[in-house]
């Protein structure tokens, strides 16, 4: 990091995420960008996530309630891959035809393009993993930055070989364990489904705010028995209003984790008041303190998180920027909280 770099000054416009002028080799904490939507079946925009969390991160004050000076490890954020943008074009054009249709496949040309869409998901998922391998060889910790929710498969499937007994904490309104959903086998609305068929060392799942599931998800989730816990908004909420503290529901939740955790983060977990323009928002959810008070009880428990996603930010229009504006100050919550969990920066 440069001598002259001032954490009160306002960020440089061509200045890196934060503002902060860290290289990535200078960096504790590299962010890989996935620009990617190409199964999303309702709203469309997140593709456009990342850059825009980009933008916004040069408005959040560096200095954190939380955790004392969670930049000064370093914190880089990778150019989106041109691969990846021309990748989701196609995939997406292709895909649509098939959301159209509800997945409903008749003719050799759909049967073509799920078959495209498939191949290119695969295409995606081995150039995260392979990028978050190489960035864990160097000892960086990884923060995949997407695009909807399917990114962050590779990236977990790297963490969940290299930490056997794995734990993902996982933020959602949506189970997303449905298995290959409208014949895409890398849907948005699968990614705990492939995480815990794709990757054996994940030892447990454990989901938190889910609120609009289907039946197919929650046979599977019951079928994996120990392995998968989900804490409901429903039942949050009714312990809540029936007098129990939020404090008492997260040992709970934290009680339910290994060891080590990737916490895997969509943003439709929050009340849509904090997201709005999310692909499918769902009422209900979790307060932004509330999500930031579990992550931070996962790191005072003792225990490490080893790497984070965060999905489904997506702009708003007309230059609103309030859902980047949140997503870049729950990143930096992320960042700062893992930073913590590993020794690299102390908790206030």
């Amino acid at each position: 990091m440069t001598v002259s770099f001032d954490p009160n000054a306002p960020a440089a416009a061509d200045s890196g995420i934060y503002g902060l002028p860290f290289a990535e080799d200078e960096a504790a904490v590299v962010l890989v960008p996935v620009p990617w939507e190409v199964t999303t079946s309702y709203g469309g925009g997140t593709s456009g996530g990342p850059a825009a969390i980009l933008a916004a991160s040069r408005q959040v004050d560096l200095y954190d309630l939380d955790v004392e000076k969670p930049y000064a490890p370093g914190i880089f954020m990778q150019d989106e891959a041109e691969e990846i943008v021309r990748w989701n074009e196609e995939g997406r054009a292709l895909a649509q035809k098939i959301i159209e249709v509800g997945g409903v496949i008749e003719t050799d040309e759909l049967r073509a393009a799920l078959a495209r869409v498939n191949e290119l998901g695969a295409k995606l998922n081995a150039r995260v993993e392979a990028e978050t391998e190489r960035l864990v060889a160097k000892g960086k910790i990884v923060g995949v930055v997407g695009g909807d929710h399917a990114v962050p498969l590779g990236a977990i499937e790297v963490l969940a070989r290299r930490r056997p007994g794995l734990g993902v904490l996982h933020f959602d309104a949506h189970s997303d364990t449905r298995g290959a959903y409208e014949g895409f086998t890398f849907s948005h609305a699968s990614i705990m489904h492939n995480v815990l068929t794709r990757a054996p060392g994940v030892a447990k799942l454990v989901q938190v705010g889910i609120r609009d599931v289907c039946e197919e998800e929650m046979a599977f989730v019951a079928s994996q028995g120990e392995r998968a816990r989900v804490f409901f908004d429903r039942d949050l909420a009714r312990r809540k209003m029936g007098g129990e503290t939020f404090a008492t529901v997260t040992r709970e939740i934290v009680e339910a984790l290994p060891r080590e955790v990737w916490v895997s983060f969509d943003v439709d977990g929050l009340d849509p008041r904090y997201c709005p323009h999310t692909g499918t928002p769902v009422p209900g959810g979790l307060d932004f303190h509330e999500a930031v008070y579990v992550i931070g009880e996962v790191v005072r428990s003792g225990r490490t998180i080893v790497g984070f996603d965060l999905n489904e930010v997506a702009p708003g229009p007309d230059g609103d920027e309030w859902d980047a504006n949140v997503g870049a100050r729950l990143l930096y919550k992320l960042i700062g909280l893992t930073l913590a969990s590993q020794g690299k920066a102390k908790l206030r």
